[in-house]
């Protein structure tokens, strides 16, 4: 099977860019390499490429976003694989692999693949239908304002990755608000009024290594949701040490703050018919939204020498 490099060129910087680039270069003719040219680019280059020649593997090189255009360009292409070289800042989705050697290129083309799940939505705004799919998790509320000020941390200060995240937490925090949604899942209302955040995951991190959702599995078949209610800004600030560590559903009577179950459909209503909601960290508008999980969507590319014997 072939082997396609989808490199995002906006993703890394400096010294680390240049390197991906020369040591990709150097593969010779083991794969070909795809820089995309603009937000958008890889989906479309991997759809136009899977309907013309078939499947094959695709390596997004980038960050979650990245893997997520890959994603929703060969969903649907049988055979097709899609693996990460990770040149982003959060590259969340692959911490769900944590003895997979993702820096090794070789190992990119001769690993073997896994089965994983991915969520499926679907909302409309301003009239438009617009539905896709997401490798690892959306963030609605307070998460998905945090995710769009990281964007601007970035690109203003010398912050990367979590540190990044954590700041855009603080400066969110200062200005917290909360939301009004109604969320349902499986068919049953389970939320009715205002809240912090909900997260939607397949995969157990978001922002750069924080462990949000601990139970989920991006194979189990399930969404793991989070429900966060409105709390004070001490009661935050005290939450969220172990928020990050993935330990906050050990802490006494944490359930009359933060409601965890899985499930395997999820619809949120927001008020006044509008949201903002982030899909694998890239930050979209939406209205009333279904979400469902798609079991063994795609094909994951696992770079570990392990996987090979």
């Amino acid at each position: 099977m072939k082997t396609i490099f989808v490199v995002n060129p906006a993703a890394g910087k400096g010294k680390r860019r240049e390197a991906v680039l020369n040591s990709l270069q150097s593969l010779g003719d083991q794969a070909e390499i795809y820089i995309t040219t603009a937000s958008g680019d890889a989906e479309r280059y991997v759809k136009a490429y899977c309907q013309e020649h078939g499947a094959a593997r695709f390596i997004a090189c980038g960050g979650d976003g990245t893997l997520s255009e890959v994603l929703n360009g060969a969903i649907g292409c049988d055979g097709a694989e899609i693996g990460v070289f990770p040149t982003g800042t959060g590259n969340d989705f692959i911490r769900n692999f944590p003895d997979a050697d993702f820096q090794d290129i070789s190992l990119q083309i001769t690993g073997k693949a896994v089965s994983c799940d991915a969520i499926h939505y679907r909302t409309t705004v301003n009239g438009e239908v617009k539905e896709g799919y997401c490798a690892n998790m959306f963030n609605i509320g307070f998460d998905c304002a945090v995710a769009d000020l990281t964007a601007t941390v970035k690109k203003k200060t010398f912050f990367f990755g979590s540190a990044a995240y954590f700041i855009a937490i603080l400066l969110t925090l200062i200005r917290k608000k909360c939301y009004f949604m109604v969320v349902d899942t499986d068919g049953e209302e389970k939320f009715r009024g205002d809240l912090l955040l909900t997260s939607l995951a397949n995969g157990c991190f978001c922002g750069g290594g924080i462990k949000s959702n601990p139970m989920a599995s991006v194979s189990d078949g399930l969404i793991s949701i989070n429900i966060i209610r409105n709390v004070s800004h001490l009661r935050f600030i005290s939450l969220l040490p172990s928020y990050m560590k993935g330990t906050y559903m050990k802490k006494k009577g944490i359930e009359r703050i933060i409601m965890s179950q899985k499930c395997k459909k999820v619809s949120v209503s927001p008020e006044n018919d509008t949201m903002r909601f982030c899909v694998d960290g890239e930050v979209t508008d939406g209205g009333d939204t279904e979400f469902e999980i798609v079991c063994d969507a795609f094909r994951f590319v696992v770079p570990s020498k392990e996987e090979n014997r």
